[in-house]
């Protein structure tokens, strides 16, 4: 299995453009979201306070990935997974339509954002060269929201020497 630093480094060099990140950090989170609210539904009784779903299920395996890969993010991680599948089973528990216009909504217009990112990027989504990217997304605007506040420095410069440095909008290196 890959390090941290070689999936957030593979996947940090098709993300290096300032403005491509800002358009993940609101996509990303809108795309978790939506797939949480569209798998939510069937949910199987196992008791009478407990259901599971196809979300919990793939949210339960995301997260043994992101364990796997690094504790610390693995545990925020998960605790993020937790948070949207409880807001996709919110949702689903809608009338069918509201549920699907919600989570076809949420869906469209992450994924909306997400491309008018890697227009400024000029370069294509991670997932189109490895589909592992759709994976490593969710983890990658954490990662970036960590080192904007400092955390995890060395993570951040062993991505910055295999990916490059971050890029402002004039395509020079942002400050950090």
């Amino acid at each position: 299995m890959k390090s941290l630093v070689d999936q957030l480094g593979q996947y940090a060099k098709y993300h290096r453009d300032s403005r491509n990140i800002v358009s993940h950090l609101i996509g990303i989170p809108l795309i978790v979201i939506a797939v949480a609210t569209l798998l939510a539904r069937p949910a199987i009784g196992v008791t009478a306070t407990l259901s599971v779903s196809p979300a919990m299920l793939l949210a339960a395996a995301v997260a043994v990935f992101y364990l796997r890969l690094d504790i610390r993010f693995g545990i925020l991680m998960t605790l993020l997974l937790a948070l949207s599948v409880w807001a996709g089973k919110l949702l689903a528990m809608q009338a069918t339509g509201l549920w699907l216009a919600w989570g076809l909504g949420l869906f469209f217009v992450g994924w909306v954002i997400q491309f008018i990112g890697h227009y400024f990027e000029g370069s294509k989504p991670a997932f189109v060269d490895d589909v592992i990217g759709l994976a490593v997304g969710p983890l990658f605007i954490v990662a970036e929201l960590a080192f904007f506040l400092g955390l995890r420095d060395p993570v951040r410069r062993a991505i910055e020497e295999r990916a490059g440095p971050i890029r402002g909008a004039t395509g020079k290196r942002a400050i950090r």
